[in-house]
């Protein structure tokens, strides 16, 4: 099932043809430039790691995070019902569907306005597990959705050779700001960006 459901991506570093594509390099998850969609990276203020990479557009994002996995999968089937469990248990309300990467959860959970919509897909790859949490427009079936969906299919996770006990997150930094050996770099609000034609990236600390 983990195959047919990434026939057509995320893919593991293995799995890809290295061309000219620009892609974001994070560490464990590289990001190829959509137009239309921002990369946001909220920042573990005492490691200084990247803790969760969000892909938004106007209206909707995406939520990704990529962990350690078992050879043989299944981590999915396991995440979902703890899922469940907890969104019932905050109050919200939470069925199971079958989406574009299989079996997936459309929940209702609570916020400081009430319930919101969001969508959790969870993805079985090699020896990695990633789970994508969809939020606004996208968090049901539309334009947007699908315009996320195919951000999702483009990452690239490198999940290295170590052994890593399962659940862990991989290890994600931020790339190093691009400098000229001619100029200074400019200080201003968004100094860290990616190769030309790469997407921009967000600091959220």
């Amino acid at each position: 099932m983990s195959a047919e459901v990434r026939a057509a991506g995320p893919w593991d570093e293995s799995e890809i043809v290295w061309d000219d594509t620009e892609r974001l390099d994070l560490g464990g998850l590289l990001i190829a430039a959509i137009p239309g969609v921002d990369v946001q990276v909220q920042v573990d203020e005492s490691t200084g790691a990247v803790a969760l990479v969000t892909l938004a557009t106007e209206d909707s994002g995406v939520q990704i995070q990529v962990f350690a996995a078992p050879r043989s999968g299944g981590l999915w089937d396991d995440a979902r019902q703890q899922i469940a469990s907890s969104v019932n248990q905050a109050g919200g309300l939470v069925e199971e569907a079958n989406g574009p990467f299989g079996p997936e959860l459309r929940a209702q959970v609570p916020g400081e306005q009430g319930l919101q919509p969001a969508r959790f897909v969870g993805i079985d790859g090699p020896r990695w597990f990633m789970r994508a949490v969809f939020l606004g427009a996208a968090s049901r079936p539309s334009d947007a959705a699908t315009l996320l969906e195919d951000a999702v299919r483009q990452l690239v996770v490198v999940r290295g050779g170590e052994a890593m006990p399962v659940g862990n997150p991989l290890a994600l930094h931020l790339p190093e700001a691009p400098a000229s050996a001619d100029e200074p770099v400019e200080p201003g609000p968004d100094p860290l960006r990616p190769p030309e034609r790469g997407p921009e990236i967000t600091e959220i600390r």
